[in-house]
């Protein structure tokens, strides 16, 4: 009559059965290795019951070894949790995210504003970036004519010529 319960572990059901055969031994009916394997493969819910039949087809269960019966069914039982916790993923990973953006609607005299100073913020940055480049030495239209022979020692990185940087490369 015992059998296994609904959404039951089987350390939770394994607990039950060694309590009932425990008081059974202290009763005097005692059972044999063969009998509790048969017992324990005939408790289970009829979604487990391919994986009795592999169980009693593959071994001899004669002498199957209770710990090695709980192991294959426990590992059983991981696989099964694996397999429905993948699919709840996959549920999540169907739902559809949508994203939405908002906008404002502006006067034309704004947009002619922000995009002054987007011109201004463009120059002021290749300006900085200019000077990070020659360390904050200037550019060579600013040189002086007495530092033009320092210019014509200077060689291009990108045409290997004289009398420019590679920023001013024609």
């Amino acid at each position: 009559m015992f059998s296994m319960n609904e959404n039951e572990d089987i350390k939770f059901m394994f607990s039950r059965f060694t309590n009932i055969i425990n008081a059974l031994q202290a009763l005097d009916k005692t059972y044999s290795n063969s009998e509790i394997v048969r017992k324990i493969l005939r408790c289970w819910p009829k979604s487990w019951m391919p994986k009795v039949t592999a169980i009693e087809e593959e071994k001899n269960l004669n002498i199957l070894p209770l710990q090695d019966l709980l192991g294959s069914l426990m590992t059983h039982e991981l696989s099964m949790q694996k397999k429905d916790d993948d699919e709840e993923k996959e549920k999540k990973k169907k739902k559809k995210i949508v994203a939405l953006k908002s906008s404002l609607i502006q006067d034309s005299e704004d947009d002619d504003e922000n995009e002054w100073l987007a011109l201004i913020t463009r120059k002021f940055k290749k300006f900085l970036a200019s000077k990070k480049k020659f360390g904050g030495k200037p550019n060579k239209k600013i040189y002086q004519k007495g530092e033009s022979s320092k210019l014509e020692e200077i060689i291009c990185f990108e045409s290997n010529k004289s009398g420019h940087y590679k920023s001013d490369c024609p």
